[in-house]
């Protein structure tokens, strides 16, 4: 009798121990959950969900779902060239990895690398020239770059196809964007014109604590929600304007201008909750 107590506790605390390392299989004798050691690639789901749900209510002109993240910082309006003034969120393409060091810790992290680059040319008379109809090529060029990094701990607790995920992640960003003329005519005697304007260095400093669930819809694959609050902190300096200037023109070569912007925020993340998906690899 006593040997059949032991074996039946030595098979129970078996059974615990496997299914703290998250080993459920399916009939195939596939593993459903995440592993030690396992690769992680997390993608935003809010697409694929309105994608899904837009071929069920007859939605005309339904979009393909695009890999993308909809809580990127991004000081900047690349598009238009412009400054915000302000920094918001941007609808761009961001990294997230997740390296599980063990099946209740994993090691996460996120990364966006920006480089913009437009450049447009027009022709415009040649001031040189006694040809009516020779031109020369006047050019206008925006460039820039928006560097993010994220580096989180998570924490995951639990043992079925759903698992509770919580921890905190520090993000880092950096960016700036400038804009150059070139002109195919050179100055007169006197007189100014713009040679470049540089929008101020943006950085950005931010932690955030979060708590959310995964839930495992087919081996390797977990549909996850997170509920995300932290802090904060942004700047962006003043813009800065470089002129060319002719011989007889003494005016100052280079001015600041523009808005200087600091913010500062304590507040839940993509409006509360975020959506995601992830795939894990051996």
């Amino acid at each position: 009798m006593r040997k059949t107590v032991l074996f039946a506790a030595a098979i129970s605390a078996a059974t615990a121990v496997t299914a703290q390392t998250g080993e459920i299989t399916s009939n195939r004798g596939e593993n459903w959950l995440s592993q030690d050691g396992d690769w992680g690639l997390t993608i935003d789901a809010t697409p694929f969900i309105g994608y899904a749900g837009n071929l069920f209510n007859g939605t005309t002109g339904n979009a393909v779902p695009s890999w993308i993240s909809a809580s990127t910082w991004d000081p900047y309006n690349w598009a238009g060239g412009g400054d915000e003034g302000a920094f918001g969120s941007v609808t761009r393409a961001v990294i997230g990895v997740k390296k599980l060091k063990n099946a209740n810790t994993a090691f996460r992290g996120r990364l966006r690398l920006g480089f913009y680059s437009h450049k447009e040319t027009t022709l415009v008379p040649d001031a040189g020239s006694t040809d009516p109809n020779a031109t020369v090529e006047n050019s206008t060029k925006w460039g820039g770059n928006t560097i993010q990094i994220g580096v989180g701990l998570e924490k995951r607790v639990g043992s079925t196809r759903v698992v509770g995920v919580y921890g905190a992640d520090l993000n880092f960003g950096i960016a700036g964007q400038k804009k150059s003329f070139e002109y195919g005519n050179s100055l007169e005697n006197t007189g100014s014109r713009i040679t470049e304007e540089k929008q101020g260095g943006a950085l950005m400093v931010g932690l955030n604590a979060f708590v959310g669930v995964e839930w495992f819809v087919a081996p390797k694959v977990s549909l996850g929600a997170e509920y995300g609050w932290g802090l904060m902190l942004a700047s962006k300096g003043f813009n800065t304007t470089s002129w060319d200037r002719a011989a007889g023109d003494n005016g100052p070569g280079e001015i600041e201008g523009g808005t200087k912007v600091n913010d500062f925020g304590v507040d839940t993340n993509n409006n509360g909750v975020s959506i995601n998906m992830n795939f894990y690899f051996q």
